[in-house]
C-alpha cells in the first residue's frame, strides 16, 4: 500500500459560512462578516452563529432519533458534517474506518443547564454524565454511521482538528487503517463560555453596529483584543495512498508544544509556530509554499507572534497570508479544520481570498500548496501543507 501520500476524498462542514460547499465559498467571495448579536453573559454579545437553514438541519438531526433529544449541539453539529462527508467519499458501513472528531469546550451548553438543575434542585439528571463526556462526539458518530473501527475524542484546546488530522495521518501512515473520518466541533456560544473569554480580556468589544471589522484579526497594529466566538463543525474524510477521488493531498504535517510561563502564554516569535511549520515543510522550497491560513485569532499578541514566527521561518520568501476568524469568529476546537475549508476551496477556485481590511497582497501564480496553522492554550501548535491534486 502506498502511504507516501494521504488523500483527501471529501470534505463537509456547517457553520457561520453555510452547510454546502457552494454556499461557502459565495461567503467568502464577499467582505462581508458572519457576526450578529445574542444576548449572552448578561449583555448584547457579538457571535458568528449558524444560519436559520442549518439550524434546522441539526434540528432535523435531533428529531430524528429519540436517542439524539438529549445530546448537546457541539456532537449534533459533528453529525451532520460526518454523514455529508461519508457520503461524498462514497464509503459505507461495510468499509472499516477510524474516527476522531475533537472538540475544545465539548458539552458546554447542556453541562451549564445540568449544572445550574443541579445548584437550583440539588439533584442532577440521569442522562448529565453521559451526555456531557468528551468521548461523546466521535461515538455517536460511530453509531450513527455504523462503522467498525476505533473512535477517539479529544481536547488539545484549539488546535484540536488538527491534531484529529495529525491522528488520522499517523494511523493510515502506520497500516493501522486505510481510512480516517477526522475533524473538530464547537458549540460555545453560551453564557460561561462567553465570560470566560472576558474574563481574560480577550473578547472583543467593538460594536458591530458602529465599526465596520468588530474582529480585527490579521490587523497587526490593533491596539486592543478583538477575539468573537463562532460555532460550527467540519470533518474530512482521510485515506492512504493517491486516490483518484482525492480533491487534495496532505504531503507534510508538523507540531510543536512550548514551555509554559501561564496558562495561555505564548512566545514573543511563537518558538511551536517555527518549529510544527519547520517540521511539515521537511525539505520543500519555501518559494513554492503559495498560502499560509494563519491560526491568528483577533488578539494582539496572538496574531502578532504568529507573523513573526512566519518571518523567522520564511524569512524574505513570504507567502500570501490569511486567516478566516475576521469573518467567522474563533470556532476554538473546529477552527483548524475551517481553515483547511478555506484553503481547500482556494486550491480548487484557485483565487487568494485576503482580508479586506489587511495589507494588499496579490496573487501571481497558480495556488497550488497552502500551509494551515492552529494553535491553543498550552502552546501546541500543528501545522498542515496541502497540495492540489
Amino acid at each position: 500500500m502506498n502511504t507516501n501520500k494521504i488523500s483527501i476524498t471529501a470534505f463537509s462542514s456547517i457553520s457561520p459560512l453555510g452547510n454546502n460547499t457552494d454556499e461557502v465559498w459565495k461567503k467568502y467571495l464577499n467582505n462581508q462578516h458572519c457576526f450578529s448579536k445574542q444576548f449572552l453573559d448578561q449583555q448584547e454579545t457579538s457571535v458568528a452563529a449558524l444560519s436559520a437553514e442549518s439550524k434546522q438541519i441539526v434540528a432535523e438531526i435531533r428529531e430524528s432519533d429519540p436517542k439524539y433529544k438529549f445530546l448537546d449541539d457541539s456532537v449534533l453539529f459533528a453529525l451532520a458534517a460526518s454523514r455529508k462527508a461519508i457520503k461524498q467519499a462514497s464509503w459505507n458501513s461495510d468499509d472499516i474506518f477510524g474516527i476522531n472528531i475533537g472538540s475544545s469546550r465539548g458539552a458546554t451548553d447542556l453541562f451549564e443547564k445540568h449544572y445550574k438543575e443541579y445548584i437550583d434542585t440539588g439533584k442532577a439528571q440521569t442522562l448529565a454524565s453521559p451526555t456531557t463526556t468528551l468521548g461523546n462526539i466521535s461515538s455517536w458518530i460511530a453509531h450513527d454511521l455504523q462503522s467498525v473501527g476505533p473512535e477517539i475524542s479529544h481536547s488539545i484546546t484549539c488546535s484540536t482538528a488538527l491534531h484529529a488530522v495529525l491522528n488520522g495521518v499517523a494511523w493510515l501512515k502506520s497500516g493501522m487503517a486505510d481510512k480516517f473520518l477526522v475533524g473538530g466541533s464547537e458549540a460555545p456560544l453560551t453564557d460561561f463560555t462567553i465570560a470566560q473569554m472576558r474574563a481574560l480580556k480577550i473578547y472583543s468589544r467593538i460594536n458591530q453596529e458602529e465599526e465596520a471589522w468588530p474582529n480585527l484579526a490579521f490587523d497587526f497594529k490593533k491596539t486592543q483584543n478583538t477575539m468573537i466566538l463562532g460555532e460550527g463543525a467540519a470533518v474530512c474524510c482521510l485515506e492512504a495512498g493517491a486516490k483518484e477521488n482525492a480533491i487534495a493531498y496532505i504531503t507534510g504535517v508538523g507540531y510543536a508544544t512550548e514551555i509554559l510561563e501561564h496558562n495561555i502564554s505564548i512566545s514573543a516569535e511563537a518558538d511551536c509556530f517555527q518549529k510544527s511549520m519547520k517540521m511539515a515543510l521537511k525539505e520543500e522550497n519555501l518559494e513554492d509554499i503559495d498560502v499560509i491560513v494563519m491560526h491568528a485569532p483577533g488578539t494582539i499578541k496572538g496574531d502578532l507572534t504568529e507573523l513573526r514566527a512566519v518571518e523567522k521561518v520564511f524569512g524574505s520568501k513570504i507567502p500570501l497570508l490569511t486567516t478566516n476568524k475576521w469573518k467567522i469568529g474563533h470556532t476554538f476546537g473546529a477552527s483548524g479544520i475551517l481553515s483547511l475549508e478555506l484553503a481547500l476551496l482556494m486550491m480548487e477556485h484557485d483565487t487568494f481570498i485576503g482580508v479586506p481590511f489587511g495589507e494588499k497582497q496579490m496573487q501571481a501564480k497558480p495556488i497550488k500548496k497552502v500551509m494551515i496553522n492552529a494553535v491553543g492554550f498550552g502552546g501546541n501548535a500543528v501545522s498542515i501543507l496541502i497540495e492540489k491534486r
